[in-house]
Parts: structure tokens; sequence; C-alpha cells
């Protein structure tokens, strides 16, 4: 038996494998945000393929404040018949499931909600400020408000069925903004100092797990670092997994980078070593340091596309968990190939339109993948020739009618 078919155990929730479909947005919903047919099925389609645990896209905690069209919102239990025929897709198929938790801060398209809010009132960089809207400071009153919403969705989520969630505390996010000292230049309690900082992660985390009961999983997903100049230190990244991890955190996923350094999505590869190349995984080497500072179980996510890269890291002992994302929209039946001892079918590269101002930022990894979710949802088969060009001008257009609609409805209300 290799390594990836390993069961494992987190508070009473049997992992049957070490695979993990890691988090990407769906962009299925509607615009209230809610649960439909068209999601579940992606995810039984998913669960059909073997994989031991699936973490779903970015699920907000704020209508008020969304990351994109089509993204799903949970502030109360309105939609929870809906969300209990989602999770028990995964019980029928022994498929974890686990809800991604999030909150975008300043990272929200111009005109998509009525104003854009963050730790500090810091915009994006000159190539980025034309698509992403100028922020204002989040109030005291705000930041405690959000940290209840990220509870109250842990506790609907609990109440579904769902075996629990990840905080996403990376890539550029809310949580993120308050980590890195790029975005977060406060100077209350919520800034200033590391333990400033990671104050509202801590926060968030206590408030979910006093929401929920202990056998509920709490994860979180945390970069290994911001990539760029005078953001968070290494130094200070090992003392937010130490603290979170003494808090008693059940999962580490490590991830890294943003919209503005997206190296998540495999920018900046080919600057690494020979050595790292092989291993295949943009992440294992601070798993590697990182596993000498924590005792919780960790996940690595990025780059992996062999079965001996996957087994040989779990082997290691660098992570518990082996995460990958973008195969997984085109190749359903993952799960069940790389528990036969096959690889990746189709090599994944930087989608690319050929336009330059498109090109540099990491959009078009969220919604060329998303064009393939809504297939899958549709019953069609994913396209892996699918042209980016293409998906951008739809998902412009669609962007447009979103932004119009969302403009309308904040006047009527």
């Amino acid at each position: 038996m290799s390594e990836i078919a390993e069961p494992f155990v987190i508070r009473h929730t049997r992992f049957k494998n070490r695979l993990i479909k890691a988090a990407m947005s769906e962009a299925l919903s509607n615009h209230a945000g809610q649960v439909n047919d068209g999601l579940i099925t992606l995810y039984r389609r998913w669960a059909e393929g073997g994989v031991g645990c699936a973490i779903t896209g970015n699920v907000m905690v704020d209508q008020r404040a969304k990351n994109e069209p089509g993204v799903l919102v949970i502030e109360n239990d309105h939609d929870l018949l809906q969300l209990r025929r989602w999770a028990e897709v995964g019980r029928q198929h022994q498929m974890v499931q686990l809800v991604q938790l999030s909150h975008p801060g300043r990272q929200c398209p111009k005109g998509l909600n009525r104003e854009t809010v963050a730790p500090s009132a810091i915009g994006f960089s000159a190539a980025l400020s034309t698509t992403f809207a100028q922020p204002r400071a989040l109030t005291e009153q705000e930041i405690l408000e959000i940290i209840q919403r990220f509870a109250n969705a842990a506790r609907v989520c609990q109440q579904a069925g769902f075996e629990g969630v990840q905080l996403h505390g990376a890539h550029g996010y809310l949580i993120s903004q308050f980590l890195s000292p790029l975005t977060n230049q406060r100077q209350d309690r919520w800034g200033g100092s590391i333990e400033n900082r990671m104050r509202f992660l801590l926060e968030i985390y206590h408030a979910v797990r006093a929401a929920t009961s202990d056998d509920f999983i709490v994860a979180v997903k945390l970069n290994s670092a911001d990539f760029q100049r005078g953001g968070i230190s290494e130094a200070e990244v090992v003392t937010v997994f130490q603290a979170i991890d003494a808090a008693g955190i059940d999962l580490i996923e490590i991830s890294g980078g943003s919209y503005e350094a997206p190296v998540m999505a495999g920018a900046k590869a080919e600057r690494r070593t020979v050595s790292q190349i092989s291993r295949e995984a943009y992440f294992l080497a601070f798993a590697e340091k990182i596993r000498q500072q924590v005792n919780c179980p960790l996940m690595v996510t990025g780059g992996f596309r062999t079965v001996q890269a996957m087994n040989a890291a779990l082997r290691s002992g660098a992570c518990d968990f082996i995460g990958m994302a973008r195969p997984f929209a085109v190749e359903l039946d993952l799960g069940q190939r790389v528990l036969q001892g096959h690889d990746v079918r189709y090599a994944v590269k930087p989608i690319k339109t050929g336009l330059k101002v498109i090109d540099r930022m990491a959009i078009m990894e969220i919604i060329w993948y998303a064009a393939q979710f809504k297939a899958i949802a549709q019953g069609k088969a994913p396209n892996p020739k699918q042209s980016a060009l293409l998906i951008f001008f739809k998902y412009a257009k669609s962007n447009v009618k979103a932004m119009l609609k969302g403009q309308l409805n904040s006047r009527r209300r």
C-alpha cells in the first residue's frame, strides 16, 4: 500500500486516504449566494472519483463582501436544506468535506460590492488598481462583527452535516491582509506587532471553536510567505504557525502568494532549483521547516503531479496530506487513478489570454477552471483545450451584468 492510500483520523473523522481536493472557486451560485443542483453535482463527481477529502471554494461570510460573481455565501440557516444535500454527497462516498470560509477584504472587483473594506485603507499596486477598488479601514466594531460572522457560518456548516471548515488565511484575503504589514498598518490592538496582527485570526479560530462541537474540524490555510518586498517575514510566519497550532487548530494547509504575487498558481516556478522541481511541490521546503515547529497535521498544496513525488513527501514526514486543485478540474477520476498508481494526465500550465494586463494577474487561474466546473455541473465533460481568451470575454460580460444587478439591488435597499 502506498502512503497516499493510508487513512488518517482527525477528531474522530476518518479520512479514507491522504489526497485532498484543495479549494478552487466554483462561481456556480446565484446572486443570493445559494447552493444549487449544479454545485452538488460537481462535488458528487469528485466524491465518485475517490478523493479522500474535498475543500470547497471560497464561501463568503458576508453578502455585502463578495470576491466575485457566483460565489457562495453563508450568513444564516436559510439555505440549510440545500447545504444538507451537499454534505450528504460526501458521506455517501466517505469523502470528508471542509467548507472554506472567507472574507475578501480589499480583494474585490470594482463595482461588485457597495463598498470595499480592509484592515487599512491601502489599495493595490498600479497594475491592479484599475480592477480593485480603494478600501476603507474597518472599525473596531466591524472587526468584531466579522469574527462572529465566521463563527455563525461554521455553526451552520455543522448543522448541515459538514465535517468541518477551513479558515482562508492565505492568498491576500482578509485574514492574510491582517497578517501582512503591507496591508495592515493599524495603530490599535489589531496592528503593529505580529502578536497584534495575528489577533484577528486567533479570535476567529476561538469564536468558531466555541460555536461548534468538539468533533467538528477547524482547519486553516496560511501563506508560507507573501512573496512581496516588505511583506510578512519568515520569522513572523513561524510565529503565526506556532500560535495557531498551540491554540488547537486541527490542520494547516501551506500555500503562499496573493493576487499581486500569484505564487500559488505557479508564478515564479521557473526560479526553483533542479532539486525543488524534481520534488514538484511549491511549498514543500517550507513544510519541512515548519514541521519542526508545530504538532498538528500539515497539508501541502501546489505542484504535485506524480504519485512518486506525493508518496515521497508523505514518507519524509514533511506533510500528512497531499493537496491538489487544478488537475481535479479536468480529471474527475483523479482520486482513483492516483490511488492506482497513475500520475496526473494533463500538465498544468499558466492560463494565458494574450492580453498582458490580464495575464499579469492570477484571475485567469480562477475563471478558466470555473468554466470547467460550470460544464461539469451541467453534466458535460471538462475541456482541457478550452480557449482562455473566449472564457475571459464571457466572464467579463457576466461580471458586468452581476455588478449592475448588485448596484441596482444596493440602491433598492
